[in-house]
This record gives structure tokens, sequence and C-alpha cells, in this order.
């Protein structure tokens, strides 16, 4: 059989081409898929390679028809192409089919049909090549999508594409380009891309293109494009080289329309002038209404008001006045608001007097005097003596005012004076503003005034029930340190108490009660007065904490957290015992100023179910035991482990006199604990101490 398609070629001497053997190391060896067809399309033979393409063992296709064995598509692919070289057609070439592997992978095949003929010119057999062309397939389908993809990003992005020579030359039409820009082709290639560029834009930009065609450096450039329609627009462009083994062969660029972009920044500019000023005020107004939240005291919202008027408004001077209902008043409360001279009114204004500031208390309105005519106007219209008015303005370097009433819920608490040593215009903008304010210092000037009001009763409560004194008893010194610290927060409800039982023991206790103000303070006053009942009748610590467990759930609400340490002890000898109910270790002191804290149970709050147990607490001849609430160990910044290991480290610093007194002790205890932190809480300390025993003893 031979291989020949049309003219028989000569036979090398020695070798016969029908040969068995070599055929079979043709088939074997060769890295192509070999299969031969007879001429009624029925395999005669297939090599390997073949049977790997087709997925079919090579012992089983001979002598079948290709539909017996294989899919559909390929079957009739193969069996047509036999039919058409068979019939006497051309030889079918490069015909491409799909197959997939045994093991699930897609492969692509080439192939190509060829006659075979004997040496009498009789089709012995249709000869099928194949060429595995799946990785220059993916590199054809790779090379497709990457140029795909390059498109679509430029239409996406409607990019305008060109490209140069390595001098900057046009060589190529850029149809993109002439349809924005209007150009013709040969005006295009003779004159390029700067040719529809903005006059006032071309020189700057021709020079920093020819210095990136001299380095042969990326170039960027924003510049103005004449287009066919709508005059100019601006477009950001970008070119870089293309460099090959060195030299520079060509440079392509990308000119991007940020028309729109340039537009909007435009129209925010002249958005950010027209809604500057308002979003000032804004920001302005809503910085002091922070400043205001954060004030407790009148006196802390008066200065924040000062400072508001003088950063946020450029006042000159700032006036708060309150209203005194009874008197039908305005009462001053910060010196120097309005300037002592002949004609000001003094630190109590009647409301019978006529002023902006009470103007604004009795219309319930702003009063704006934007010059000293304005000024005479307004207040000679609402009654006032305008030669009193004239004489104030001659003495006064004052030349603008607002007054503004502070109005909570319709009632007026009182009045904002501001004043301007310059003419100043009210705008309508700035009215609303300033109307804003007056509001947000209403609410703190209120809420300030009950703040305070709340303050003192809860204060003067809990002063009250604090003991006047320590009991004297012998063999024994009491000494107590309270520190409040309401001074920028609510009265607190820490309590101390000590007192001699009917056996001439003495109780001592220091007790927390959670929360601030009038509520906490009431509670307090509640557990010392039945602390002292149930210690006068069972003083055992165990037993008290137990009664004052009962009294607890009957008359305080379940989210109280109540706290105490307390401790009975024997004069002269000091011992004692001690029951905890959540409350920080008692500390003892030796001579020596060793600190030492109690390792007994710590307990729970009082009204938590628990079994109350009490344990030895003796407090030697020379010690001195503390008791203390968490205001001393505890802060924001000092969490409670580290306040007792700072606690027992203050103690070893303590001088040997300051040891040996509890009054000093407690003193140095205190100043040293609150140093450097900002205190936020009540801090009460109790001291127990046993005098040392002496030879006569």
């Amino acid at each position: 059989m031979s291989a020949e398609t049309s003219v028989p070629r000569p036979r090398e001497s020695g070798v016969d081409i029908s040969d068995a053997a070599l055929l079979q190391g043709l088939l074997a060896r060769s890295p192509l898929a070999f299969a031969f067809f007879d001429p009624a399309g029925r395999f005669q033979r297939v090599n390997e390679v073949f049977a790997a393409m087709v997925g079919v063992p090579a012992e089983r296709l001979p002598g079948r028809a290709p539909a017996e064995l294989l899919s559909a598509d390929l079957a009739a692919l193969l069996e047509s192409a036999v039919r058409s070289v068979a019939g006497g057609a051309e030889a079918e070439g490069d015909q491409r089919v799909r197959v997939r592997t045994a093991e699930g992978e897609t492969r692509h095949w080439s192939l190509v049909f060829s006659p075979v003929h004997d040496e009498a010119d009789a089709l012995r057999a249709v000869c099928l090549t194949g060429v595995d062309v799946t990785e220059s397939r993916l590199a054809e389908e790779g090379l497709r999508r990457s140029e795909e993809r390059y498109r679509s990003l430029v239409e996406a992005q409607s990019q305008l594409v060109w490209i140069t020579a390595p001098n900057g030359a046009v060589q190529e039409d850029a149809p993109q380009w002439r349809s924005i820009t209007g150009q013709g082709l040969e005006e295009y290639l003779e004159g390029g891309w700067l040719e529809a560029v903005h006059p006032d834009d071309r020189a700057h930009t021709e020079e920093a293109w020819r210095e990136a065609l001299r380095g042969r450096t990326m170039f960027e450039w924003s510049y103005r494009v004449r287009t066919r329609a709508s005059g100019y627009r601006h477009f950001e462009v970008r070119a870089v080289p293309i460099v090959r083994h060195g030299r520079v062969v060509e440079w392509v660029g990308a000119n991007t329309d940020v028309t729109p972009q340039r537009e909007a920044e435009e129209m925010r500019g002249r958005l950010t002038d027209q809604l500057g000023a308002a979003a000032l005020r804004t920001a302005r107004l809503q910085g002091a209404t922070a400043q205001l939240a954060e004030a407790l005291t009148v006196e802390q919202v008066v200065q924040v008001i000062i400072d508001v008027g003088r950063t946020a408004l450029a006042a000159d001077r700032s006036a708060v006045a309150l209203l005194d209902p009874d008197r039908a008043a305005l009462k001053l409360v910060n010196s120097g608001g309005i300037p002592d001279v002949p004609g000001a009114p003094g630190e109590e204004l009647p409301l019978s007097y006529t002023s902006v500031m009470t103007m604004a208390v009795n219309s319930r309105r702003p009063v704006f005097a934007e010059s000293p005519e304005s000024l005479v106007t307004q207040l000679v219209d609402a009654g006032g003596d305008e030669e009193a008015v004239n004489g104030f303005l001659a003495h006064s370097d004052e030349r603008a005012w607002v007054g503004l009433p502070l109005l909570a819920a319709g009632r007026a608490l009182g009045a904002l004076r501001f004043a301007f040593t310059r003419p100043q215009k009210i705008s309508q903008e700035d009215g609303v503003f300033l109307e804003a304010l007056a509001g947000q210092c209403a609410l703190a000037v209120e809420r300030a005034t009950l703040f305070e009001r709340e303050h003192r009763t809860a204060e003067t409560l809990q002063r009250s029930l604090l003991p006047d004194s320590l009991p004297v008893v012998g063999g024994l010194m009491l000494a107590q340190r309270f520190r409040s610290g309401s001074r920028h927060v609510q009265v607190g409800g820490d309590w101390y108490d000590a007192f001699v039982l009917q056996d001439g023991r003495v109780a001592a206790v220091v007790g927390d009660v959670m929360g601030k103000g009038v509520k906490a303070a009431a509670g307090m006053g509640r557990i010392r007065n039945a602390m002292r009942a149930l210690a006068l009748t069972n003083p055992p610590p165990a037993a008290v904490l137990t009664g004052l467990d009962r009294v607890f759930e009957a008359t305080e609400e379940e989210e109280q957290v109540t706290t105490l340490a307390y401790m009975v002890v024997e004069p002269g000898t000091g011992e004692g015992t001690l029951a905890l109910a959540g409350h920080p270790p008692p500390l003892l002191v030796s001579p020596q100023g060793v600190p030492l804290l109690c390792e007994g149970e710590p307990g729970t709050p009082l009204g938590w179910p628990a079994s109350r147990r009490q344990f030895r607490f003796c407090v030697p001849p020379g010690h001195t035991a503390v008791l203390y609430s968490d205001g001393l160990v505890e802060n924001r910044k000092r969490g409670l482990d580290a306040g007792l290991a700072e606690l027992c480290s203050v103690v070893t610093e303590a001088p040997p006199e300051v040891v040996g007194n509890p009054h000093m002790l407690l003193d140095f205890l205190v100043d040293r604990m609150l140093a450097g932190y900002e205190q936020d809480d009540d801090v009460t300390v109790l001291a127990i101490h046993v005098p040392p025993t002496t030879k006569s003893d």
C-alpha cells in the first residue's frame, strides 16, 4: 500500500513501503494521529495517538465504522470526509475538531484526509493525519480576547487612541480623533493632533511633547481641543513609547474627554462659594452645640456662650442674663458683657427698661441693630430715652448689636447680647443661625439650672446623712476623709459611719450606693439607718449583712447596686471581725509602713443571693486599718487592680510620722492617689488606728 496522493514516487532501494514493520514503526513513533479507512469508511488501522484522541482502545477500531464507536458529531465528520475523498474529491485539508479526553480535558485537533493508491492507481484507503493544535488554539483565543478587551476598554472609556512615529510624526489615521475634531485625513496626517489644540494651550503642550520625545518618557498632559460641534472640550492625554531592542519604534497615545469632570469641578466651586457661608455657620452651630452639651453648670454654659460669641460670631462682647420672674428683671450672669459707660444698664435690668436684651425677652424675637442709627431708632420706637441712648453711644465703642431671647418650650429663661465694634450686616441666613444658636443656648441653660438645683438638693441630703463627728473611745483612734467628686459630676452615694456598740466595741463601715443625684443619696440614707439599727441589736458582721440583704430586697430596686465593708473592733487589743459585701478589701498598715490588703472573701453586693460570712480581722497595736470607697483606687484611666497596687506602693512611701498618725495618713493617701487624675467620683476613707501599748500598760 502506497501513501502517495497523486503522482507515484520512486521507491528507495531495499525499502518496501508495504513492509509491516516499517509501517508499524511509523505509526507507533509518530506524534501525529494516524487512521486508515477502507473505501467503505471502516477503520483499517489506527495508531495509539488517534486512539487516545477519540478515547477508544486501538484494538477495538479496525473493521468498525466510526458511528459504531464514536460520538455522533465526530463520526459524522469522519464519515463525510472519507466519503468525499473516496468519491474522488480533492483531499480534505485542515478540518478542526474538538474532542474531550477520558480525563475530561478538551483538546483541539487539525485533521487532513488524503487518498492512498496502490501502484495501479487504485484507491486502497483513505488516510487521516491529525495534529494536536490545542496550545496554538488557546494562544489564538487568548490573543483574540485580549484584543477584544482592549477594544472594549478603549470604547468604554471614550478614549481617542492615536499612533505616531518615533519622532512624533503622525503616520496612521485615527478615525475617532478626526470624528471628534472634524479634521480631514490630509490635515490630520500633515499637522497631527497638535493642530486641534487650543491656541492658548498649544505652545506649552508642544514643548512638553517634545521633551517627552527627547527623553523617551511617558507624556501626560491636559489641554483644550477644538471639536467639530461644541467649541473646545477638555482632554487629558497619556502617551507611552513602544521600545524594542532598546529603540523607540512608535508612540501610542490615548486622549480622554474630561470636560464633564472639569465642568463639575467648576460647578462645585461655584456651589462652594455660594454655600460656604452656610456651611461655616452649620459647622459653627455644631461646634457650639457640642460644647454646650458638655457644660453642666450655668457658669460653664455662660463661658461656652462667650467663647462662641468670640469665635463663631467675631463678637467683641457677649453678655448672658437670666430672668428672675418674681422680680420681672434680667440679671447679668457675666461681668464685662456690657461696657461700664454712662447710659449703660446695670447688672439688673427690669423688663420695663428698654435695651436689646429686654426687647428680645418681651417680644420673644431676636433684635438686630446693624448700626448706631438702627439702635437709636429701635430703642426710641420701643419707648427708650433717646438722650440716654445717645449718651451711651457717645462713650461706647460698640457699633452693632444682637439681642436674642433664651426660650424653652415658649418660656423665657433670659437673653443673650452680642456687640460689635464695627457696623455689622445681618443677613437672613445669619438671623436663622443666631436663632438656632439661641435655642441651643436656652436648652443648655435650662439643663444646667436643673442640674444645679438637683445637685444642691442631693449634696445637702448627702451631707446631712453623714455623721458630724466620730466617737472618741479609749484605746482606739478614728479618722475620716470625704472628698466629693461633685464639682463636675452629680452627687454620689458614698457614706461612712462609726459608732459604739452596747458591749463597748466599735462598729465601722464604709459603703457605696451606685448612682448619682438625689436617688443615690436617698438610697444611701435608707441603708445607713438600717445598718445602725441592725448593728445595735445583733452586731456580728455576718448577721448585719444578712439583715441588710432582706432590707435591700424590700426597699431598693433590683438594678440598684450597693457595696460596703463592715467591721467590729475591740478598743485596745484591735481584735475584730469583718464582712464584705462586694466592696474593695480593707488595707492594714503596720507601724513600719508595710501595707497588707485583706484576703477575706469579697462577697456580693447587697440584695444578691448569698450566704454571708465573717472572718477575723485584727488591728494589732500600732497598726491602722483603712476602709475606703472605690473612688480612691479606681477612675476612668486606672483599673481596680492597678489602683490597689498603687495604693500599697503609696503606703510604702509614707514617712514614719505619717504612718503613726491616722489623720496624716489619710491626707497622704488621698492626695497621692488622686494626684495626676481627674476626680470623677466621691472618695470616702475611714481609718481605725489602735495606739501602740506602752510598758506601763
